[in-house]
């Protein structure tokens, strides 16, 4: 097979025929942290990332896919998760031991996750055997077989997972939440579906979803370690040479559109019964989308209010009441919207003095702000957390395809951490004010009715 060297800007050729088209290669960045970023654009519309750093002997290697629970009907609710596992299930070139046992082989990991806007699925393997790597994560994608019988078993599996989710009151509260904030829209359903959604799905519906929503323009490939760039391109096209996903010449998707239909509904209690020993409460509304200039902001507020072990939150109600031993804010940001909440686990008895100094504590910070040593130490937290969080080659694989795949930009780290550096007192006060006062819906999940709590608003 022959191959054409890269030069940076230009294009590369590979193989002959239709398997020759050109790819767009350029340098993306050069971080002074890692090493250099290059992105290929193949002829289908897929996109390769890769960050080269000579000093690491792994790799990680994973497969975006630009589809997610929110891009489901209510029947469909769940098919995206339930795609996600029959994909590890066997191809025409490999059973789900195949898959499984060439990686574990070499000492490497697979898994995958599904969100709300995306599907990964990932490997992270020695530097040598990256090349077995790309082979088996590129098949699994794009030429999984989706047996009946895998359809069943999985099915199964999926139903029992949702169960054990239930039984995860503290994890239940926030999908309580997003119900109670998004209701009907997909955005408020659970990524795993439901009993009522999974049991009569069929194999033609997931083959159909998996057809449809896989292409290879809403695909980025992104790989990060001891790498070179146009071997990793090289390796990709071998893999899906043949395949679904090297098809017609296509331009890659665009990033996800705003939805202009998504409605929240109006703030209300979400209260789910259980006689459990701990009282779990979730206070939320909408938040701002991540594509909002006023994302660092909220990075730094969210920080001050319920970042961590000195947040106002934590000390208030942990540190000096001893009320809770879990307590802290959190933000969601998707497309065109988003969700602000503060969580809180406490004894039952205790949940209404909580909930009081939520209000309160939101309600002071809404009204006065924060003070230059808060936004000092919320900036450095931010900073902190944006650079310790790029110390693998995993977080830095993820960082490639979420910056193409969610921002369609990669912002440098240096570039990153300046944009944390020039958030102000006056932005972040002026964006609490308008957050923080906005009416808050409640989920609970714990020993109590709905009528324990009064309306919220």
């Amino acid at each position: 097979m022959s191959r054409a060297k890269r030069v940076s800007g230009s294009v590369v050729g590979f193989g002959t025929g239709a398997h020759a088209a050109r790819a767009v290669t350029r340098v993306v960045d050069s971080d002074p942290l890692g090493g250099t970023v290059r992105r290929t654009v193949l002829p289908s519309g897929l996109r390769v990332l890769t960050e080269a750093i000579p000093t690491m002997r792994s790799v990680s290697f994973g497969i975006w896919v630009a589809v997610g629970s929110r891009d489901e009907t209510g029947p469909q609710s769940g098919v995206s998760h339930f795609l996600e596992h029959l994909l590890f299930k066997g191809t025409r070139k490999r059973s789900a031991l195949d898959i499984s046992a060439a990686i574990e082989a070499v000492g490497g990991e697979t898994n995958a996750f599904t969100t709300k806007e995306y599907t990964c699925y990932y490997a992270r393997v020695l530097d040598q055997d990256l090349p077995l790597a790309i082979d088996v994560m590129c098949d699994l994608v794009a030429d999984s077989v989706l047996a009946g019988a895998d359809v069943e078993t999985e099915r199964g599996v999926i139903l029992e997972e949702i169960a054990m989710h239930d039984d995860e009151p503290g994890d239940e509260v926030h999908d309580l939440l997003a119900r109670a904030v998004y209701g009907d829209h997909p955005l408020g359903r659970l990524i795993s579906g439901t009993e009522e959604t999974i049991s009569p799905m069929s194999r033609r519906q997931i083959q159909s979803f998996y057809r449809r929503r896989y292409t290879a323009p809403s695909i980025v490939i992104a790989a990060a370690g001891n790498l070179e760039h146009t071997e990793v391109v090289k390796l990709v096209r071998q893999a899906l040479h043949g395949t679904v996903l090297d098809g017609e010449p296509g331009a890659p998707a665009p990033l996800r559109p705003a939805d202009t239909r998504v409605r929240t509904s109006r703030p209300g209690n979400v209260v789910e019964h259980k006689e459990t020993e701990q009282a779990h409460v979730v206070l939320g509304c909408p938040g701002i989308g991540r594509l909002d200039d006023r994302r660092f902001a909220l990075g730094v507020l969210n920080n001050v209010l319920g970042g961590g072990m000195s947040s106002r939150l934590f000390q208030e109600i942990r540190e000096r009441r001893g009320l809770a031993y879990s307590v802290y804010s959190y933000a969601s940001q998707y497309a065109d919207t988003g969700l602000f909440a503060v969580y809180a686990g406490c004894a039952p008895g205790k949940v209404d003095e909580v909930l009081e100094l939520v209000r309160a504590e939101l309600a002071e910070v809404a009204a006065h702000g924060i003070t230059d040593a808060e936004l000092a130490r919320g900036k450095g937290m931010a900073k902190g957390s944006y650079v310790l969080n790029l110390e693998d080659t995993g977080s830095r694989m993820s960082r490639l395809a979420k910056g193409e795949l969610l921002f369609g930009d990669l912002l440098p780290v240096d570039v990153l951490l300046a944009r944390v550096d020039a958030v102000s007192a006056d932005e972040v006060n002026t964006l609490a004010a308008d957050l923080l006062a906005r009416p808050m819906s409640l989920a609970v999940v714990g020993p109590f009715g709905a009528d324990d709590f009064p309306s919220v608003g």
